[in-house]
């Protein structure tokens, strides 16, 4: 398997979107610092509350603004709605090389994505003072990352 092969892969932006919830999240980043710009992201998760680019919207949102809690928050719920499409363990911590061999198989793509928000989650636990969790959170990543390129021919030979 190749974490770096994106040629297989369906990423969260190709998800269909309805109509509302895109204008919305365009109207927010039109908006951007804005306290309608924030309404218009609420109001696109009320009704999207699971589509990955709403979550990825709000992260964005919550952590350029600095508002590190907030973007946790909404990490953590990002993990929890890909972890169930893979079929992952509810935590983190329980994830097993079974799990991702299978996730292999469900969608490349959301593997990808699901070990960037851990490893984002893990970056904020740590700038948060959670020193801990968030060293524990890169350490799990690393070590599924590492694995999963590991495995794949380089392609610079």
């Amino acid at each position: 398997m190749d974490l770096l092969d994106f040629e297989q892969a369906e990423l969260y932006f190709d998800e269909p979107i309805s109509p509302e919830v895109e204008h919305l999240v365009a109207m927010a980043a039109a908006n951007y610092g804005s306290e309608d710009g924030e309404l218009m992201l609420l109001r696109a998760n009320f009704i999207a509350p699971q589509h990955l680019v709403v979550l990825v919207a709000m992260y964005r949102y919550y952590f350029y603004q600095h508002r590190l809690e907030d973007a946790l928050l909404v990490a953590e719920s990002t993990m929890a709605v890909v972890g169930r499409r893979l079929e992952f363990p509810e935590s983190w911590r329980h994830l097993r090389e079974a799990n991702v061999g299978e996730a292999v198989m469900r969608s490349m793509g959301l593997l990808r994505f699901y070990l960037m928000v851990l490893k984002a989650t893990g970056y904020i636990n740590l700038r948060l003072g959670e020193y801990d969790t968030g060293q524990a959170m890169l350490e799990n990543w690393w070590s599924w990352t590492a694995m999963t390129v590991s495995a794949a021919k380089p392609c610079w030979k």
